[in-house]
């Protein structure tokens, strides 16, 4: 074989290696979203239309495919936090962080349960930037309520709660943009300092990295599954 024919059939694998690698991803986005984070990988590769092992050749695990499948929501995420913390109105960064964070769910159903899942596979750099996520997020809820913006009851737990309400809304009403939009007002609204005008019952136990979720809000350990 000659150098361009060698060349022209290394590219060519190249692109077919790009090509299934989007039908993964895009596949993968869409089987979490009807059944949940913890659906087969074999479910995933079929509606690929790839083998398992070419699956798994290019994501040896499912939290791999999971982070891989919503890379660009939980970069989104990680901005709108650092905006937050930026802005020099932080219920202005807070109000936009969770109408962000939202308007995500609704877009991608699946990431819904990616968004709180706690990998088990993490790497050791991922679960550094996923616990300093969270410490800056209690930054931020400090810094309104130190503002007197944010009610001084609100928990960081109570966004966990927020999410898995505006995550059964949105599995139930996919489509139904205005019913999103405003419930996030509402809660919103509710996490004023102004509306606190009685004593809250104890805050969850829940946080976003303990808290694994399906794609049909219910709640859950994650079973070990190929």
């Amino acid at each position: 074989m000659g150098e361009s024919s060698r060349i022209a059939g290394q590219d060519s694998l190249r692109a077919d290696a790009r090509r299934n690698r989007r039908r993964i991803l895009a596949a993968a986005r869409l089987v979490f979203a009807e059944h949940g984070i913890d659906a087969p990988m074999a479910t995933v590769a079929r509606r690929a239309g790839v083998g398992v092992a070419t699956l798994y050749r290019r994501f040896p695990t499912r939290d791999a495919l999971v982070r891989a499948a919503f890379e660009h929501q939980m970069d989104a995420c990680a901005r709108a936090l650092g905006e937050a913390l930026a802005d020099s109105d932080p219920w202005e960064g807070f109000q936009r962080l969770v109408e962000t964070v939202c308007e995500l769910q609704r877009e991608e159903r699946g990431f819904s349960a990616a968004f709180v899942a706690a990998f088990p596979d993490s790497t050791r750099e991922h679960a550094r930037v996923r616990n300093e996520s969270e410490r800056d997020f209690v930054t931020l809820v400090r810094r309104a309520q130190a503002a007197g913006a944010l009610r001084a009851d609100f928990h960081p737990s109570d966004l966990a709660v927020a999410l898995l309400s505006h995550c059964g809304l949105v599995t139930a009403l996919p489509g139904d943009r205005a019913a999103s939009r405003r419930l996030v007002a509402y809660l919103l609204q509710a996490f004023r300092a102004e509306a606190a005008h009685g004593a809250l019952p104890a805050p969850s136990e829940l946080s976003l990295s303990s808290l694994p979720l399906a794609a049909d809000g219910s709640q859950g350990r994650r079973p070990s599954r190929a």
